[in-house]
């Protein structure tokens, strides 16, 4: 469903989450900015992170620890409150917006990811994508590898077991694991 005006930008497309084609100027310029800011950011001194992270993300709370390596495809559609941590390698697919509420802890190897695809080869085959937005809330634990699918929404104090893959929305204090992620019980 198209939520852009006729003769919208192939990046207003993308930020309102209708299908656009990555391959635009606009769009690869975007991208390249935000990998120069990355290597900077994962080979830094740890002293010179936060600035690095404050410049490339939307927003970014204080005490968010991010440590590196880390990776995202724009950085400006990612919005981390205060004391959010991220561990070691996480992956955050920002064609759209990310939430992460305060106070969230993100274990190793997470992979978050906005971006989607066409399940019609002939629409991939124009080099076509789009995006759903994913927020977290407050006080949710992410175990180490878990993958958290276009569109999620997580409720506060809400627990993912290590290596789950979301694929549907987890409600405020619930614990989820597995493939796909089930509700284990309540808090």
């Amino acid at each position: 469903m198209d939520r852009t005006e006729p003769g919208s930008s192939e990046k207003q497309k993308m930020l309102a989450g209708d299908l656009y084609n990555a391959l635009d100027p606009e769009l690869v310029a975007d991208r390249t900015r935000c990998e120069t800011a990355l290597v900077n950011y994962n080979i830094a001194i740890p002293e010179a992170r936060d600035t690095i992270l404050r410049d490339l993300l939307a927003t970014c709370g204080t005490g968010v620890i991010v440590r590196p390596s880390f990776s995202c495809d724009y950085g400006y559609n990612i919005h981390l409150a205060d004391s959010v941590f991220l561990n070691f390698n996480c992956v955050l697919l920002d064609v759209t917006e990310i939430h992460i509420g305060a106070r969230t802890q993100i274990g190793p190897a997470v992979q978050i990811y906005t971006a989607d695809h066409p399940r019609d080869p002939s629409a991939r085959h124009q080099g076509l994508e789009s995006g759903k937005p994913i927020r977290i809330g407050a006080d949710v634990w992410i175990g180490g590898g878990a993958i958290l699918l276009p569109g999620i929404t997580v409720g506060d104090n809400a627990v993912i077991g290590a290596g789950s893959v979301v694929t549907h929305d987890v409600p405020p204090g619930i614990t989820v694991a597995g493939n796909p992620a089930r509700p284990l019980s309540h808090r």
